[in-house]
């Protein structure tokens, strides 16, 4: 099953070009950390995000919290790669999840660039996009789907 879905990642991958290995869905996500033993969830969302919003509620040594971005000023997190290595080896299938699927794909880049070959994206993030009032959790994302996770 892990295959398939991680086929079906690569080919949503070729489809649009991704610098990256490919993009999964939420669902597609959990399914395949729960079939391959050996993925890893990376969420690049800030520490504060985590603590103030929520996280996913999967397995420690399948989960680990690296900064794309610091808090607070937003700006670039420079030891990124470095603390990397020390949750994933290049081998790994890596997922990344940010709070709407914008950091997630820069860090799939940028992983891939630095010999991560099996990056992922899962779309949509941890609370999807914005709906018409401007909250989220509503549209997308893997609270929407009801994924477990941890609230705040």
């Amino acid at each position: 099953m892990d295959n398939e879905i991680l086929e079906r990642a690569r080919e949503r991958g070729r489809q649009a070009a991704l610098p990256y290995a490919g993009a999964l869905t939420p669902q597609e996500a959990y399914a395949l950390l729960q079939q391959h033993p050996n993925a890893k969830l990376v969420d690049v969302r800030t520490n504060a995000e985590r603590d103030w919003v929520g996280r996913v509620a999967i397995p420690d040594g399948q989960h680990a919290a690296v900064q794309w971005n610091l808090y607070p000023g937003g700006t670039p997190n420079p030891a990124f790669l470095e603390q990397l290595q020390t949750v994933a080896k290049p081998d790994d299938v890596v997922l990344f999840l940010c709070r709407s699927g914008v950091r997630s794909r820069h860090a799939a880049k940028l992983a891939t660039e630095h010999g991560y070959a099996n990056s992922f994206d899962i779309l949509e993030g941890f609370e999807g996009d914005k709906d018409a009032e401007g909250h989220r959790k509503n549209v997308g994302g893997w609270c929407k789907a009801g994924l477990p996770w941890i609230g705040a």
